[in-house]
């Protein structure tokens, strides 16, 4: 591994200075649409220097650490960089750019023009958020990320302003706390044992503590603390039932930033611990890998289940993104390369695809008056073809059709599932059958409904060309992860072997 910098070493640091610079001066930019304007323009220059850096990483081989500030290791913080972190930062902004171009219309007519600017403080802090928890390299600089990651995706809910998106950003904030707080809780005690924050420092030690035997309980417990935290901060079963009221009382632009990357966020960190902190096999052995795993099956049945009973599209959506964040917690439960691979596609699968369904789900409701329920909902893709097409797309995808970027990842969570032997093996072949099953059997009448022929004649609503762009690249994506797939395994893989090598 290098250690000298160079400019690309440079591009992670100033990607998140950069988010969080455009966010302290957008409250000075009075006009929402300016505001979009450099919010959009911050995302796609950071976009491209990720796409430089994804390049150099990958074509080196090679993984670096920046240290932030003049304190070196162990006393300062550091981001660290790879090709899966190079790889996520270009999924972020790819998402992120997409969904906000797309929900640009409905944005700017549900938030009063006056605290338009206010929202996309909260996107450009969102976005830093995002990139902060994706490249740290230690545990301090998480937690801080964390909160503010929370603190803007509560805004970000709250932006409609009605009672309520107030009910669903109260009861978001109160599952949002309990989980920093536990996390909190488990890095103080981590802390406590190891008396490091950084990554490798901890990983030696707890390694080392492993070996010996000392601390195991309090490593489990420390451990549970931390993945069960943030579980709850990414609505893993039986932590979920804030996502359908916030997701429900927001703009379907929210949903798409939330469900599409916030929930992944958490889970990024989740994966970067797993992998350059306690490593799989210290999960394994501390039995944390079967809580993961227990609950991942558990979420993808039952997130289902609750989807197939549930009327409204949105809260359709939201219980669909907990079925979705079990099938990655289960992935990473099976404590097996080949697993967490495939859970880290399917965080790529599900991020392009749900944020392009919550936009969808955002147009159809604007041609029906606001109203979400199905019976409403009919013939709205007569009315928006390119929305219709969109939102089939992404349905055949989280059901697991060929060709569609759902399909990849349930097929590598079904090789991790015939690696194993025993019980798990039929667990998981079990509940990707059974939820794929439940998968068509509520996205399939949606996708009938909004194609039936509606009694009257419909006009088609106009479309502004870059809701167009936005929509058409979203469904071009999610077919290149679906056909083209090889090189971003091949990147998933690299990253991974190198995360697990000692830094």
């Amino acid at each position: 591994m290098e250690h000298h910098l160079n400019l690309v070493h440079n591009i992670p640091f100033f990607s998140i200075f950069f988010a969080m610079f455009c966010g302290i001066i957008t409250p000075l930019i009075k006009n929402g649409r300016i505001a979009r304007y450099v919010h959009g323009t911050m995302v796609a220059i950071v976009g491209v220097l990720s796409v430089i850096l994804l390049v150099n990483v990958v074509q080196n081989g090679e993984a670096f650490t920046f240290m932030m500030g003049h304190f070196p290791a162990p006393w300062g913080n550091e981001l660290r960089v790879g090709p899966l972190e190079a790889l996520l930062a270009v999924l972020i902004s790819v998402v992120m750019f997409l969904t906000v171009t797309a929900g640009s219309d409905q944005l700017f007519r549900e938030i009063v023009p006056e605290k338009q600017n206010f929202y996309f403080i909260m996107l450009n802090a969102t976005f830093g958020a995002m990139l902060a928890m994706t490249y740290t390299n230690d545990l301090f600089t998480a937690y801080v990320f964390i909160e503010i990651l929370t603190i803007a995706s509560c805004t970000l809910i709250l932006a409609k302003g009605t009672k309520q998106s107030i009910v669903g950003t109260t009861h978001y904030l109160v599952f949002g706390c309990v989980g920093s707080g536990l996390f909190l809780l488990g890095v103080c005690i981590l802390y406590g044992i190891t008396g490091h924050l950084l990554f490798p420092q901890i990983r030696e030690t707890v390694a080392m503590l492993m070996v010996t035997g000392d601390h195991n309980f309090s490593l489990m417990f420390v451990v549970t603390l931390m993945f069960v935290g943030l579980g709850i901060k990414s609505a893993l079963f039986p932590f979920h039932s804030a996502l359908p009221t916030a997701y429900g009382s927001t703009m379907t632009t929210s949903n798409g930033i939330l469900s599409g990357l916030v929930l992944k966020a958490y889970i990024i960190l989740a994966i970067k611990l797993s992998l350059e902190v306690f490593t799989l096999e210290t999960l394994v052995t501390l039995k944390i890998a079967d809580i993961m795993f227990v609950l991942g099956i558990l979420g993808m049945v039952m997130g289902s289940v609750f989807a197939v009973h549930e009327g409204r599209m949105k809260r359709m959506l939201a219980y669909s993104s907990v079925a979705q964040i079990g099938y990655i917690f289960m992935g990473i439960g099976l404590g097996s390369i080949l697993g967490l691979m495939a859970a880290i596609f399917h965080v790529f699968a599900h991020a392009v695809t749900k944020s392009m369904l919550f936009i969808c789900c955002g147009s159809f409701m604007d041609n029906a008056g606001g109203k979400e329920q199905l019976e409403n909902l009919k013939g709205a893709a007569h009315r928006n073809p390119l929305a219709g097409i969109a939102f089939t797309v992404g349905a055949l995808s989280m059901i697991g059709v060929p060709l569609f970027a759902g399909f990849i990842s349930k097929l590598y969570f079904a090789m991790a599932a015939i690696e194993m032997t025993g019980i798990r093996m039929v667990l998981v072949l079990g509940a990707l059958a059974i939820s794929m099953i439940l998968n068509a059997m509520y996205f399939l009448p949606s996708v009938i409904a909004i194609w039936s022929k509606p009694k009257e004649d419909v006009k088609r609503v106009p479309i502004s060309p870059l809701y167009a762009m936005a929509m058409v690249l979203f469904i071009v994506v999610n077919f290149a992860l679906g056909i083209g797939y090889r090189p971003i395994v091949d990147i998933v893989e690299m990253g991974i072997v190198l995360m697990r090598m000692a830094l």
